[in-house]
């Protein structure tokens, strides 16, 4: 759909929505998402609308920024001008949010911030798992598999995303105490299709790689994609992703994937808390979520996050 359209549909289905909640004396949460492109930040919308469904003095509105943090921006300051009851924020960079977050924090709307930090202090809580503890699991695994020898791709997220910068800084913490694992990375900003051109361009260079971790199981997807085009067996590669999909639950019982970090989405998490401030209960700065790694050891019992 046409960017501009997109919009103005977004914007005219949200009038809609705060004029019907306002009208019955419903509360209103709004999701600003950075892209709907992610199959985990797609799901973790869904997960927040489904939620919200499920009470009647709740109603629900997003928008999908299209992975453009000037659009973003855009879409939180609508929110705000529209006095919605409650603001979920879902960013790709942890800097530009800051000031119009702190616009509505100032303006007494509510802000959950999901997933991915911001180098701001005014919100009113941060939702996430601990990012540095997936990397360490991630690097644990694969260093242990190895036996402390060989090459290890790292595929990272978006850049300017917090999650990233944590989840890296404990993988590298981590394996960098078994000396004789070499770490190459790249970057697939959490989408498959990223990482399939460029784990293609590490096939075409002709680099060996003995394991991977990836960021999110998305763009270990794509990178098995690129993989069997080029008829290499995923399963002759130890390869930890992060989330626990059910494409990676799948993955894992085929034997071509070794691992997944579950990373919840948090959207249930978010109405939870967000119930709390509606009925003016203190709620903590910071919730951390647990994780847990799933292998063929544990991928029957535990449930993917979608």
């Amino acid at each position: 759909m046409n960017p501009l359209k997109n919009t103005i549909l977004f914007m005219t289905l949200f009038l809609a929505t705060a004029l019907f909640a306002l009208e019955n004396g419903v509360k209103t949460i709004a999701f600003a998402q950075d892209t709907m492109a992610n199959d985990f930040r797609k799901a973790q919308v869904y997960e927040v609308r489904d939620a919200v469904a499920k009470n009647a003095k709740l109603s629900f509105v997003y928008s999908d920024a299209n992975g453009k943090t000037s659009l973003l921006i855009k879409q939180i300051d609508e929110f705000i001008k529209s006095k919605v009851d409650l603001i979920i924020v879902g960013t790709n960079d942890a800097g530009a949010v800051v000031p119009v977050v702190a616009k509505a924090y100032k303006q007494n709307i509510p802000v959950i911030v999901l997933d991915r930090g911001i180098n701001g202090e005014e919100y009113t809580s941060f939702i996430n798992s601990d990012n540095i503890k997936i990397g360490e699991i991630g690097a644990k695994y694969i260093a242990q598999r190895l036996g402390g020898k060989g090459v290890v791709l790292l595929f990272e997220g978006l850049q300017k995303a917090d999650v990233t910068q944590l989840r890296s800084k404990g993988f590298m913490d981590e394996i960098t105490k078994s000396p004789d694992i070499k770490v190459i990375k790249r970057t697939g900003n959490y989408l498959r299709k990223d990482a399939i051109v460029e784990m293609e361009k590490l096939i075409k260079e002709g680099v060996h790689i003995d394991a991977i971790f990836s960021e999110s199981d998305s763009m270990l997807s794509g990178v098995r994609s690129a993989m069997k085009r080029y008829k290499i067996d995923p399963s002759s590669v130890i390869m930890v992703g992060c989330d626990y999909t059910s494409e990676a639950k799948e993955a894992i019982q085929k034997g071509e994937q070794s691992g997944s970090v579950l990373f919840p989405l948090g959207g249930d998490k978010s109405v939870e808390i967000a119930l709390k401030i509606f009925n003016n209960e203190d709620v903590p700065k910071h919730i951390f979520i647990p994780v847990e790694l799933v292998t063929k050891d544990n991928v029957q019992i535990v449930k993917p996050i979608f």
